[in-house]
């Protein structure tokens, strides 16, 4: 008998195994063994069940990660997460409080000298007359270089100009002529460090925290404003005046020392616009045409020439209306800087920048001054001013948000040297029209003036609001942040 051969697709039939031996084959114990690699039953459970870090089911949407981010850089001290702008605000914490304590002295030095209102105004607008002469040069010159290195400068040439106020005066060769020439020399290094300081800012920051760091910048100044004047009203009684330039000259090692310790890593890169005929043209021109620039560059003109003239008139209404002394001024000055504390905070929270909140803040500025005019006693006097304060840094750092962040990086320098100009450099011509009127009209007069240039800016920029929404309904008044 031939046997039979299977074909390969079919298996055998003597192949195929009994039931019992199928049943004895897939018994655990003794068919399959586990090997000796093989883990435990217990340790291998946590890799097969466990999820992922994030799942993709439980991951944060988009929307709510940047709705905490806005939260985040919305909060009152957003900007001082980052280190560099930490040293750089604790520099200017000391050194603005010599700048006040200067400004202080500087004033009752000029009237101790034997000055009257007018001559205070026109000692007071030598120092930003070469703000308004080089203030647009000195704009061109923080665009072209590297701003870090350039403060350094500048500081130093501050410093030197304080030391010599201050030799001046405490050897009692001080003329109202030196204290003049002084003056304007420390205005030359402001015409070129003020532009530099202000875009340095977002160097540091970026422009997520620009509005904050801005704000939070004023707050220090004015913070400073309540620590100057009253070291300034003690030194004053007690060693005199010398002692104050004395002190500023040394406060800005503290700056210098803040610019030398920052990571340059860390700082928000630019490229230098490379020397070129025509810039400060070029600069002028597009300021000019850009209506979100021109319209709170013009506002700041007529405000910063005429309502920021306190320095001027202060020192009269302290001495004249209510009879008072230097302390009562370094009072006066620093209730505006605790009021400037105060409301710079309440502003540091909010983003809201543009020509319409700019104007409203105008407004309520012109009122404020208003009720400063009107104080019959000197504490009414002292809590109209610290409402005045509140108002002044709301009026500064929200026009100051509102130029950087509507200016072409390129042009940034240029722009902010022409907001320098317009707040400080105009002061050569409101400084001794704010004198004169004090003068000859009473103190009262200069803070009723201040007040009508504040409302004549908020109509400015509620009429280029409506000329604008007339000319095109559909375009937005102003952008906001």
């Amino acid at each position: 008998m031939v046997p039979q051969v299977d074909s390969p697709g079919r298996p055998s039939r003597t192949a195929t195994p009994p039931a019992t031996a199928t049943l004895r084959v897939i018994s655990p114990p003794r068919a399959y063994p586990p090997l000796p690699a093989d883990p435990p039953q217990e340790a291998m459970l946590p890799v097969a069940v466990a999820p992922p870090l994030v799942p993709p089911a439980c991951a944060p949407p988009a929307a709510a990660a940047a709705a905490a981010q806005r939260e985040q850089s919305n909060s009152t001290f957003a900007a001082l997460r980052v280190r560099n702008f930490r040293l750089f605000i604790a520099g200017q914490l000391v050194s603005l409080c010599g700048t006040w304590m200067q400004t202080i002295a500087l004033g009752w030095l000029v009237l101790s000298l034997g000055a009257s209102g007018t001559a205070l105004g026109l000692v007071t607008a030598a120092q930003f007359l070469t703000v308004l002469l080089f203030g647009p040069y000195g704009g061109v010159i923080a665009d072209r270089s590297d701003r870090r290195r350039l403060l350094m400068i500048t500081q130093t040439g501050s410093g030197l100009a304080a030391l010599t106020l201050g030799i001046l005066d405490l050897t009692g060769s001080a003329r109202l002529w030196m204290v003049a020439v002084t003056a304007m020399l420390i205005g030359l290094c402001n015409a070129v460090d003020n532009p530099t300081r202000q875009t340095f800012v977002q160097e540091m920051v970026g422009p997520e925290y620009l509005s904050n760091a801005i704000t939070l910048n004023s707050v220090t100044m004015n913070a400073a404003r309540i620590i100057g004047p009253a070291l300034a009203g003690a030194i004053i009684l007690g060693i005199g005046t010398a002692g104050c330039f004395l002190f500023n000259a040394a406060s800005f090692g503290a700056v210098l020392i803040a610019l030398r310790r920052m990571n340059t890593a860390e700082l928000h890169a630019r490229t230098p616009v490379h020397r070129a005929p025509g810039q400060l043209r070029a600069g002028l021109r597009y300021a000019w045409r850009t209506g979100t620039l021109r319209v709170p560059l013009v506002m700041m003109m007529v405000i910063g020439a005429l309502s920021y003239e306190f320095q001027v008139v202060l020192p009269l209404v302290a001495r004249e209306t209510f009879d008072g002394d230097a302390a009562t001024y370094s009072l006066m000055t620093a209730a505006m800087g605790s009021g400037a504390v105060v409301g710079g905070l309440a502003v540091a929270r909010r983003r809201r920048v543009g020509v319409r909140p700019l104007g409203l803040i105008a407004a309520v500025f012109g009122g404020v001054l208003l009720l400063a005019a009107i104080a019959p006693t000197l504490p009414v006097e002292l809590a109209a001013l610290v409402l005045v304060g509140a108002g002044s840094v709301a009026f500064i750092s929200t026009g100051n948000a509102t130029v950087q962040l509507a200016a072409d990086p390129a042009m940034r320098g240029r722009v902010m040297a022409l907001w320098s100009v317009a707040l400080l450099g105009s002061t050569p011509v409101g400084g001794p029209i704010a004198g004169w009127v004090a003068q000859s009209c009473g103190p009262r007069a200069g803070l009723v003036l201040a007040a009508v240039a504040a409302f004549v800016g908020a109509g400015y920029a509620l009429l280029s609001l409506r000329s604008r929404s007339s000319t095109d309904p559909a375009a937005p008044a102003a952008p906001s942040a």
